[in-house]
């Protein structure tokens, strides 16, 4: 080597990645984080989110009122507009009151948390089952392909509502009558995810074909893996990215079926009722002139569904770079 070369090495600067950074400095390098600085929308639509999120956990906290105890209510407090006191008890409203004087905000805090909890469990359900059905279908192929596949494309030629609808009336029938009510919640998460599993099944699906091609799979079959190992300890960590997508958007999903459901009766119980739930009470008063009972559980469905969607959307373009 002469010795312009070795001045050319020795000038050559070296990049070594620096192990120990907090993972804070290093997620703020990544171009996610840069994506996310620079779309307004989306800050708002995160920070809107996280609030309903705090308000739905800290709901006991923040409640001025335990809308669902029936020794706290008072029937004199019934039909308060927003913003003013009762005109017989004196008490202050912020979003006024329903038929049974329960203070709407505080019907709404709790409302949320049910909304939320079977919204987040449904899609875990349904993520859970079809990440394992797209797995295996996508590995092994051949008549359980076709199986897994075919039970698919059944499902998806019925709307989802439909398919819980259905599911959870099956469901409430094979439940005991003396524990309905209790079960209620886990009746309503269960058919909401059964409805919901399709997507997660069929993208893993797709992926799983791919990635199944590629060497480290084949790699693994020559130093004796399992089947299962492979897809779950390889094949799985590739596909996350979709996963989440789907699971972000299966969110705002699940929260809408779960209103609806509740909207048309037959959803979360009235001893724990949902923002469907609340809105069906609303709807039941609108033409007599008491539209906030209707108007603010409707807003509060609408801000979360719609920061969830934005937020999907988002992780969906930021995900893939051929969106970008």
């Amino acid at each position: 080597m002469t010795e312009e070369t070795q001045r050319g090495a020795s000038a050559r600067p070296v990049f070594k990645e620096d192990e120990h950074l907090p993972f804070w400095k290093r997620w703020m390098d990544t171009d996610i984080w840069h994506s996310y600085k620079k779309s307004p929308v989306i800050i708002i639509a995160s920070i809107a989110f996280m609030l309903l999120i705090l308000s739905a956990i800290f709901a006991p906290l923040i409640s001025p009122y335990t809308p669902f105890d029936p020794g706290s209510l008072n029937l004199m407090n019934g039909f308060t507009e927003p913003m003013s006191k009762n005109d017989f008890t004196g008490d202050y409203f912020f979003l006024g009151t329903d038929d049974q004087g329960r203070d709407v905000f505080s019907t709404i805090l709790f409302g949320l948390r049910i909304s939320l909890f079977v919204g987040l469990a449904a899609v875990l359900f349904a993520m859970t089952l079809g990440v394992i059905l797209g797995l295996i279908s996508g590995y092994l192929g051949g008549w359980v392909d076709g199986v897994i596949m075919r039970v698919a494309d059944i499902q998806m030629t019925f709307p989802s509502i439909m398919v819980a609808m259905l599911l959870y009336g099956v469901g409430k029938g094979l439940t005991p009558p003396d524990l309905r009510d209790e079960m209620a919640l886990v009746v309503l998460i269960i058919s909401i995810g059964l409805s919901e599993w399709v997507q997660f099944a069929r993208t893993v699906r797709g992926a799983t074909l791919v990635e199944r091609e590629k060497e480290y799979v084949q790699a693994g079959h020559l130093i004796g893996l399992s089947k299962w190992a492979i897809m779950l300890r390889h094949i799985l960590p590739n596909v996350t990215g979709p996963i989440l997508v789907i699971a972000t958007i299966s969110l705002a999903l699940a929260i809408i079926a779960e209103a609806t459901l509740s909207f048309l009766g037959v959803g979360a119980p009235k001893t724990e009722p949902s923002l469907g739930t609340l809105i069906n009470v609303g709807r039941q008063f609108i033409l007599s002139g008491e539209w906030w009972i209707l108007l603010f559980p409707s807003l509060t469905l609408l801000a979360l569904a719609l920061s969830v969607n934005l937020f999907g959307d988002w992780l969906r373009d930021v995900l893939n770079p051929k969106l970008r």
